[in-house]
This record gives C-alpha cells, sequence and structure tokens, in this order.
C-alpha cells in the first residue's frame, strides 16, 4: 500500500483530556465508559486521555468499564456505576464515543442529575445526536472523529506520482465542538 490515511484516536483523547482538565482546573473524578474492548479505537483513545491524566494528579478515573460503542450499553453501565458510586463524587463522564454519552446521558436524567451540569460528558465522534444533547445543556463538548479523508488521500496520491515521499501514515484530526455552536453543527450534518 502506500500510505494509510486515517483519524488518530490518541490525539482524541488526548484532546478530550486536555478540555476536561481546563475546565476542572485540573481536579476531576472520572467515570470512563470504553468502547469494544480490544479495538484500536477504545485503545487508543484510552492511551491518548491516559497520558493528559499523567500530567494531573488530581484527575483520576474512578471506576472505567465498557459500553461497547452502543448506546444501551453506554446507558447500562453508567446505570450500574451510578447505584454504586456516590454521583457527587463523580466529576464527569469521559465517552470513547458519542453513543455511549448519549445512554450515560440518559442514566444520569432517570438518576434525578442534571447531565452537563452536575456530571460533564465529554466523548468522540460528533455525530448529530450529540449535538441535540448540546443543544438541551446535557453534554459539553465532543471530539470530531474526522470524515475528511478524501482530500489527504488524493493529496497522497498526486504527491507519489509526482515522485514525492509520501508517509506511511497521514493522520487526520477533528475539532472540539462545544454548545455554542451545537445548533449550527446540527444543522450542517442532518442536511
Amino acid at each position: 500500500y502506500l500510505a494509510r490515511v486515517s483519524s488518530d484516536f490518541v490525539f482524541e483523547g488526548r484532546l478530550a483530556a486536555a478540555w476536561l482538565a481546563q475546565e476542572t482546573s485540573g481536579v476531576c473524578q472520572i467515570v470512563e465508559l470504553e468502547g469494544t474492548v480490544g479495538s484500536s479505537a477504545a485503545r487508543d483513545r484510552q492511551i491518548g486521555f491516559n497520558e493528559v491524566l499523567a500530567l494531573f494528579p488530581d484527575m483520576q478515573i474512578i471506576i472505567s468499564q465498557t459500553g461497547d460503542f452502543r448506546r444501551a450499553q453506554g446507558k447500562a453501565a453508567m446505570e450500574g456505576i451510578l447505584h454504586t458510586e456516590d454521583p457527587s463524587e463523580i466529576c464527569a463522564v469521559w465517552s470513547h464515543n458519542d453513543d455511549m454519552a448519549i445512554g450515560a446521558i440518559e442514566a444520569i436524567q432517570d438518576a434525578g442529575l442534571d447531565p452537563g451540569q452536575d456530571i460533564l460528558v465529554v466523548s468522540v465522534d460528533a455525530i448529530p445526536d450529540i449535538f441535540l444533547a448540546m443543544m438541551n445543556g446535557n453534554a459539553n463538548v465532543t471530539v470530531e472523529l474526522s470524515p475528511y479523508m478524501a482530500g489527504p488521500a488524493f493529496d497522497a496520491i498526486v504527491a507519489h506520482l509526482n515522485g514525492e515521499n509520501v508517509s506511511k501514515w497521514i493522520p487526520v484530526t477533528g475539532g472540539l465542538y462545544f454548545p455554542d455552536t451545537a445548533a449550527v453543527e446540527y444543522d450542517r450534518r442532518t442536511q
């Protein structure tokens, strides 16, 4: 193969943790909802998040459970966590994807808490439903899993045809999205 053009999952985890560190001034007890165990996205997002966490001794993951990248399983995992942990001790939910975060939001609401306020919610993907959650004040931030890979792939092909060296891995990164742009992003992604 010439090159692999793909998302940088480690970067996504770092970005999520950096936002959370800034938002909480580096003091936070975190629930982690992991994606499918052994998947590269789950593993690498966890690695990136934990790299940043290591810089902040007052931030720690107090419990980590898999939700298998599924909304219903994210909800079930969070329901169980809220029954075994004191919710007032949970500062944030770090979810490896938006679907599990949305499930966690439902569980937090069912427990009579205010997601996005009582418990911060940070996740990855930037799917339309997380923008709805942000518009309703129930989620705080999402890191985009960038779908924009065609341009870099085309550029790599052109560079190769022009005799230039092409990196074996071309990472594509997305940005952070917040509630203040959620309505615009939702409209853009659903039309």
